[in-house]
């Protein structure tokens, strides 16, 4: 597996090939943006592009793993001039341990035809066609430009509006899209969707709100994975020591729809391929720790590790002391 990272030291970036234990760094580019953008027009493949670039210099991985060196891990994908060219979405109901969770989140049977229900099962029927076929089309939620994206470690906020915050164990497709308007995904990564469940709980009609939330992905983006059975795993942990854990598997095997049309439904939309602009694509979680009746609290630590996806993606819960108060929009006059 190829695999990248993002780093930062100070006001100097860089980006390097995972070769543990060690870091190879690239010459040139000081983003993956970068990167593949100059693959794509020198017309050769990302993988020999990375390879031709080597520098010859090397990090240790372990110790800015653990934070204990001046170089530290950033998004393993951003936006190098502009954040709000990073467009942060995902399709839910992909997996049928989700339709289980939302269900039982509101409170309904099977045999109720919850519109969740109804959605998994347009899936089930119709999210895999024929190649060169149009499928059914998976649920679609927006979560927010790359500002909203943290780094492996940073951790993830609860604002004062919010119900509670929740860890989605999942991987997320990269996405660059070319100056022909041609999607060109770049890898796949550790991801961690976080949500407000409880919020979501009240009334399905909550589900957009509840995904503005800030997310994680990374640390590495690993460059065209195998995406048929992917195991993994997804810890609470709680003053170092293991509130929750649960086995958990995605991929096209694990999933009603295939790759190919969640793509098609995400990159079907026009203003969605606008050239330069990214993409960060969460492909849905098998399993939510809210659904097993975890309560996370402030200064948890949500895990999540697919294997041969790299290191784990580790951050903090901070939950906001701040008080909720009104937004006053004052009129122009």
């Amino acid at each position: 597996m190829t695999r990248l990272v993002q780093l930062q030291n100070g006001e100097e970036r860089c980006v390097a090939l995972v070769a543990e234990p060690r870091l190879l760094l690239l010459d040139e580019f000081t983003s993956i943006h970068a990167l593949a953008t100059a693959a794509i027009a020198a017309n050769q493949s990302l993988v020999a592009f990375i390879h031709s670039k080597l520098s010859g210099e090397t990090l240790v991985y372990d110790a800015i793993y653990a934070g204990t060196c001046d170089w530290r891990l950033l998004a393993p994908i951003d936006h190098p001039l502009d954040p709000a060219r990073c467009l942060v979405s995902g399709t839910g109901l992909t997996h049928l341990g989700s339709a289980k969770n939302r269900a039982a989140m509101h409170e309904k049977s099977d045999a109720e035809l919850t519109d969740s229900m109804k959605m998994f099962r347009w899936g089930l029927e119709g999210g895999r066609p024929a190649r060169g076929q149009v499928g059914n089309a998976p649920e679609w939620f927006y979560k927010g430009s790359g500002t909203i994206l943290r780094a492996p470690g940073e951790a993830l906020d609860v604002p004062p509006y919010a119900n509670d915050g929740g860890e989605e164990a999942e991987v997320a497709g990269v996405y660059l899209i070319d100056d022909a308007g041609q999607p060109r995904r770049i890898g796949m990564t550790n991801a961690n969707e976080f949500s407000d469940h409880k919020f979501e709980k009240k009334n399905y009609l909550n589900l957009a709100g509840s995904k503005i939330r800030t997310c994680s992905i990374g640390p590495e983006l690993v460059i065209d994975p195998a995406f048929d059975s992917v195991p993994g795993t997804v810890t609470i942990e709680r003053a170092g020591r293991t509130l929750w854990k649960k086995e958990i598997a995605t991929g096209e095997a694990e999933m009603c729809h295939s790759l190919a049309n969640m793509e098609h439904h995400h990159f079907k939309f026009e203003t969605h391929r606008r050239p330069g602009d990214l993409h960060v694509h969460y492909y849905g979680a098998c399993a939510l720790s809210f659904g097993e009746g975890v309560e996370l609290a402030d200064g948890d630590t949500m895990i999540v590790e697919f294997k041969d996806f790299g290191r784990a993606l580790r951050n903090p819960l901070r939950v906001s002391s701040a008080a909720d108060t009104p937004i006053v929009v004052r009129a122009l006059t």
